[in-house]
């Protein structure tokens, strides 16, 4: 494979288009700060660690799992694989979300589902989607992981159309709709609520260490892998420095709706459609586009996360039950199971809130706390690694000094487990109210209930044990 197509696979598993509406409802216009901050602080090196991790182990089939276990121990690489997969439990509950959302644009071609639906019809519409496609599954997947791949690419191509027609219909009279747009409008408030957001930056840019596998099918690993990395990292850069920019031409940064997270990307290519002259033609291209890669989405992420269950590292620390029984695809058939039973949780939860819309962004806070925790995992690896670099081989080596790697890699950990422990503060929600205080429990008991469970799993492994051996 070559490294701009292995770039563009993990460009578009890593961040699509709604991806910059989340921290610029959040953060407002001083998001690109952020973001430019990011990409040379966070996200060059940390595409850069994933080349020599990847170069590193590239054997393993684990991933980050088998980084992990590899540079410490197997306890430590079951804690990855365990939040690898639990991490995506709130990621499916979104998914499944999304979808819902993208075909109520695609038939009333407008954002009235909040209105038209209550959150109990939409959290069983959810479980259903979830239900159906676990039992598809196996039917779906192949056809669904090319889907994926090419609802990807449209995405990609939607997300790169928006940005230069953005700034086509700009230079051709459209109004900036962000007023006053000059240098005090980038510059960062430096809030509570700005340090507690970016753990969402880094959900967005996360993922890296996807491209892992892909090493092995490569011709010259040490000499493109470095390459597709860099290229991952500008592109990446590219759709979030000018995807905010774009947005600012469109809607005021300063009195952005309450609903951008949700409806925000329809909006802005019924926006864009209407400034051409095409009406509502590229918001529908664009929610067909979302729907076709949601569902792909929901599909691949179902598959991916029974796969933890199934290896080997996974199987020692978890009772029997939950892995004996297997399809003909080799998966454990009480790992879909498992998810279901979370995914319930997950929507009992938020049938506690009082609409669709703040479900939506409540997930989606949710996200932003479990998946930089996850992130950590890939610099401890790489610190691990790097502090007795003497017994690993490596074609490629992100910054050769010693001291100098531990310090990147250790304020790259430092920095993604700050930010996801600030993502427990509400987003959305005044300090002080009753809504803050009721999702503040709700994000502290879904984190402790999904990374409680993996105590628990290996203690019933061993009760077990011992009860067959006193048997």
């Amino acid at each position: 494979m070559s490294w701009p197509v292995i770039a563009l696979l993990d460009f578009v598993t890593i961040i699509s288009f709604e991806n910059i509406f989340y921290p610029f409802q959040n953060q407002g216009l001083s998001v690109v700060v952020s973001w430019i901050f990011l990409l040379f602080s966070y996200v060059i090196p940390y595409a850069l660690i994933a080349s020599q991790m990847s170069l590193t182990f590239d054997n393993q089939a684990g991933g980050l799992a088998s980084w992990v276990r590899r540079s410490s121990n197997d306890t430590l690489g079951y804690w990855t694989s365990w939040m690898y997969w639990v991490q995506s439990v709130p990621y499916i509950v979104d998914v499944s979300n999304s979808v819902i959302v993208s075909f109520s644009w695609i038939i009333f071609g407008d954002n009235s589902l909040d209105k038209r639906m209550s959150t109990f019809w939409f959290g069983l519409l959810t479980f259903a989607i979830i239900l159906l496609f676990i039992l598809l599954e196996n039917r779906l997947k192949n056809s669904l992981e090319i889907l994926s791949l090419l609802g990807g690419g449209a995405m990609f191509i939607m997300s790169m159309l928006f940005v230069l027609l953005a700034a086509w219909a700009v230079m051709h009279g459209h109004h900036i709709a962000t007023q006053p747009f000059n240098w005090g409008a980038f510059k960062p408030s430096f809030s509570l609520n700005y340090f507690s957001t970016t753990g969402l930056l880094i959900f967005a840019m996360s993922g890296a260490e996807l491209a892992a596998p892909y090493v092995s099918q490569m011709r010259n690993p040490k000499r493109d892998f470095p390459k597709a990395m860099w290229m991952l990292a500008i592109m990446t850069g590219f759709l979030t420095i000018f995807g905010t920019l774009a947005l600012a031409m469109f809607f005021n940064a300063h009195h952005i709706p309450h609903d951008f997270k949700m409806n925000g990307p329809y909006y802005a290519f019924q926006l864009l459609g209407e400034s051409l002259g095409v009406g509502k033609l590229l918001m529908y291209i664009f929610a067909v586009v979302q729907a076709l890669f949601m569902m792909a989405q929901l599909a691949v992420l179902l598959d991916a996360s029974s796969r933890v269950f199934a290896g080997d590292v996974a199987d020692r620390f978890m009772p029997k039950w939950l892995t004996e029984k297997k399809n003909k695809n080799g998966r454990p058939v009480h790992s879909y199971t498992f998810t279901v039973g979370l995914s319930l949780f997950l929507l009992l939860l938020t049938g506690t809130l009082p609409n669709i819309n703040t479900i939506y962004n409540w997930l989606l806070n949710i996200n932003g706390i479990i998946s930089p925790y996850k992130t950590c995992w890939v610099f401890f690896a790489f610190v691990a690694m790097r502090l007795h670099q003497e017994k690993y081989h490596s074609d490629y080596v992100f910054i050769k000094n010693k001291t100098g790697a531990l310090i990147v890699g250790g304020w790259c950990l430092a920095f993604t487990f700050v930010c996801a422990t600030l993502g427990f503060i509400p987003q959305n929600v005044k300090v002080g109210t009753v809504a803050f205080s009721h999702q503040l429990i709700m994000n502290f008991i879904t984190v402790f209930v999904l990374f409680g469970l993996g105590f628990i799993l290996p203690l019933m492994r061993k009760h077990k044990e011992k009860k067959n051996e006193m048997m």
